[in-house]
């Protein structure tokens, strides 16, 4: 495998452009830049990759090696020695049809040599749950994220072999001697009494305990309750069907002071038991390190790649210091693997335990690819 990574800026371009570009076979690249929804930008990349598949998304924050970037394009380019990868996308309609889609893609890329397949999808008009659901029906392992817009929270963007669109979902499948490891940490710990979702639709909570979902958070949050929902992100909820079943995590994404609700990045169903969570960046961090570690080959000499997806959530938590959870992740893998990525709307992955893909947030998820 070879590998080579390069960055786009409004002033120079794309710099610089690796040797075996014309012989690549796969490009990822992620975004924060208006450019990027241009049509002129993948006609650019078709351009200078004329056989690669070029797959990715619009970011929270784009990563380069152990560098968090704002305002660009970062483009990682591999060329497989022996393995192979296909790349499908479907079109979905806004909060309709996303484990629909998920199990369409899984059907047009099955094969008996499938390894694993990376998910880029619309990270507002995508139900990520019901994504994940659709994904899982086909028995194979399944990692990605969901597209971000900065803390903008306006449009996000999907990229798969044609010019970047919103309401996309791109399925990136590997094929033959692809050796591929995923880990997923968040570092989050709960907190408070165990309450009950009482009542729920989708994403949205009304009532836990048989108590307005807001007044709760309010209760727990205090003073921190006039920022709301910005101080949510230091506050996501821990939900889960029962003790046996490993817990997700919920971000909230908005409030409805009217109906006395919240709106978390993901289905948070009525019957789940929750509880509050908290951090600090030490935990954050160690969790970056700890998902590096079930990720990584039993060589740090093997030519690699890894694809971060980690929340925009934690990005705004740890602040300067995010670039830190970069650093252990590089640190654990070793510098023969490139590291690429994004900050996210939610990350897909398993647990370390399970075969089955979840839909995450707050959480440090990491892909590593050899062969």
């Amino acid at each position: 495998m070879q590998v080579s990574q390069m960055r786009w800026s409004g002033k120079s371009g794309w710099n610089p452009l690796p040797g075996f570009a014309a012989s690549a076979d796969l490009v990822l690249v992620f975004a924060d830049n208006e450019y990027y929804t241009k049509e002129a930008c993948y006609t650019e990349l078709r351009k200078m990759f004329p056989q690669a598949h070029i797959a990715g998304c619009s970011s929270s924050g784009s990563v380069m090696g152990v560098e968090l970037s704002d305002g660009d394009i970062v483009a990682t380019v591999v060329k497989l020695e022996r393995a192979s990868v296909r790349l499908v996308a479907v079109d979905i309609e806004p909060g309709k049809g996303a484990r629909e889609a998920g199990m369409r893609l899984m059907k047009e890329l099955i094969a008996a040599d499938l390894r694993h397949v990376l998910v880029f999808s619309d990270g507002l008009q995508v139900n990520g749950s019901e994504l994940a659901q659709g994904l899982n029906q086909a028995g194979i392992p399944v990692t990605g994220g969901l597209a971000g817009d900065g803390t903008r929270f306006g449009t996000t963007w999907v990229m798969a072999d044609a010019p970047a669109k919103k309401g996309c979902v791109a399925a990136l499948g590997f094929y033959g001697d692809a050796m591929v490891k995923s880990g997923c940490f968040a570092g989050w710990k709960e907190f408070g009494a165990e309450r009950i979702v009482t009542k729920s639709a989708g994403n949205v909570v009304y009532e836990i305990d048989g108590e307005p979902a807001l007044d709760l958070y309010k209760k727990y949050l205090a003073e921190q309750a006039k920022d709301l929902p910005a101080s949510g992100l230091r506050y996501p909820l821990s939900i889960q069907a029962n003790v046996s079943e490993p817990p997700l995590i919920r971000t909230l994404l908005a409030v409805d002071e009217a109906a006395r609700s919240l709106t978390f990045a993901g289905d948070v169903p009525q019957g789940y038991m929750c509880k509050l969570m908290r951090t600090d960046l030490d935990s954050l961090i160690d969790s970056a390190g700890l998902a590096a570690e079930a990720a990584r080959s039993s060589s740090q000499n093997m030519a690699g790649l890894c694809l971060v997806v980690s929340c925009v959530g934690r990005r705004l938590v740890m602040g300067q210091l995010t670039e830190e959870e970069l650093d252990i992740v590089q640190k654990k893998l070793g510098l023969a693997t490139a590291i690429t990525g994004f900050y996210s709307y939610g990350e897909l992955a398993p647990f370390s335990d399970v075969l089955q893909c979840q839909l995450h947030n707050q959480t440090m998820t990491l892909t590593t690819v050899y062969e």
